[in-house]
């Protein structure tokens, strides 16, 4: 995985900026002794926002940038002029990037398309000048509010691909070979177990210049959702798609076993997943003759439409795209897709797997940092506009 470009997981301590306290100063001037305030407002702090970026299809641009600071605000100044406010910071993710809180794992926030912003962590308020708080009994007040103080998180971010059809299957059931042959994509093929490492997506031309994605993700095993083989790394993937293919070889000794074993580690490790619509492809049907196919699709299940294909010679292709631009345009679809996109990402992360996944993914499971409370009183130290006599 060390030579891998495809980073789905990143784990980022991210602060908001403070704002900044406002003046208290009195104006003294020739020929004006009582001036009266005239400190100014403090700016406010920097806000940390996400937003869409349809140009990153991973988040490898954050992989080694642990910590996001904004800017604090400026200091209100004499005459009544008004602190600078901090600059917002503003981080691009892929659409399909999902946050949690590290520490809770509860849910943040999504962000699901191109241009999409979201705010993360909001900047402090500056504080008040002591201009704002004259009045006719108090006319020189010798007091200003300080900014509000800063907001910090550290962040999981979670990339789900989005993608029309997720592939499901055993290593070896001819997933990306499936791929390769309906689209342009071309990802790694071999006669050995876990050749997929990453997920890649191609896009499958149909008729009448219509399309739709397909996604393919590494082979599941049977105890992937305990964390077998590549574990839960890319099951996430399939969370978001419209329809889930099934892909069980031909060859195999058992076929309706196979997909039992597939359909049961997608509900231990996300049970709303069983909603989607499901189709099966017995595939490697190069293999077999008629007679054999006809005897397997008399022990297939009959809750599902089932195609007999091969990728190889192409046999079934054809059928298997007007079975599946069929299922994802049903009406039932669309409104089980709609239904289920406000409630599928929104549930917490399982913490209890936190530590696990932290070790697949090489994440250290603490980020160092100085404590907020520490920072501000050396910021405080280091800032010279607190050695100046406001009066002065």
């Amino acid at each position: 995985m060390a030579e891998s470009n495809f980073v789905d997981y990143v784990k980022i301590l991210c602060r908001s900026g403070k704002g900044g306290r406002g003046s208290m100063h009195l104006r003294h001037v020739k020929y004006n002794p009582n001036g009266g305030p005239d400190g100014g407002d403090g700016g406010r702090g920097g806000s940390i926002i996400l937003r869409g970026n349809h140009n990153y299809w991973t988040l490898l641009h954050l992989k080694y940038q642990r910590h996001i600071f904004a800017e604090h605000g400026g200091n209100g100044g004499k005459d009544k002029c008004h602190g600078t406010d901090g600059k917002d910071v503003y981080i691009d993710v892929p659409p399909g990037t999902v946050v949690y809180n590290a520490e809770t794992g509860k849910f943040v926030c999504d962000v699901a398309y191109d241009g999409q912003e979201v705010l993360l962590l909001k900047g402090g308020r500056g504080g008040l000048g002591n201009f704002q708080f004259r009045t006719a009994t108090n006319q020189a007040p010798r007091y200003a509010q300080p900014g509000e103080p800063m907001q910090e998180m550290t962040v999981i971010m979670e990339l789900k691909l989005l993608a029309d059809v997720g592939l499901v299957g055993l290593p070896n059931a001819g997933k990306s070979t499936l791929v390769s042959a309906l689209s342009n994509a071309r990802p790694k093929i071999a006669n050995y177990p876990f050749t997929t490492m990453e997920p890649s997506l191609g896009i499958v031309a149909y008729r009448d210049q219509k399309s739709f994605v397909m996604a393919d993700i590494p082979g599941i095993i049977e105890g992937a959702a305990e964390g077998k083989g590549l574990g839960l790394r890319f099951l996430r993937h399939i969370e978001r798609n419209s329809l889930l293919l099934f892909m069980v070889p031909g060859e195999s000794d058992n076929i309706c076993h196979e997909y039992e074993v597939l359909l049961d580690e997608l509900r231990r490790f996300n049970p709303e997943l069983l909603a989607k619509h499901r189709v099966l492809a017995v595939t490697k049907c190069d293999l077999l003759d008629d007679e054999l196919m006809e005897m397997l699709k008399a022990e297939l299940p009959g809750d599902l439409p089932v195609v007999f294909i091969s990728a190889v010679t192409g046999y079934g292709l054809d059928e298997l795209k007007d079975v599946l631009w069929r299922e994802l345009n049903a009406e039932s679809n669309k409104l089980q897709a709609a239904m289920a996109d406000d409630t599928l990402v929104h549930r917490d992360k399982d913490m209890t797997r936190f530590a696990q996944e932290m070790e697949d993914e090489g994440e250290d499971e603490d980020i160092e940092y100085v404590d907020v409370d520490d920072l501000d009183d050396l910021d405080d130290l280091a800032d010279p506009d607190d050695f100046l006599d406001d009066d002065a």
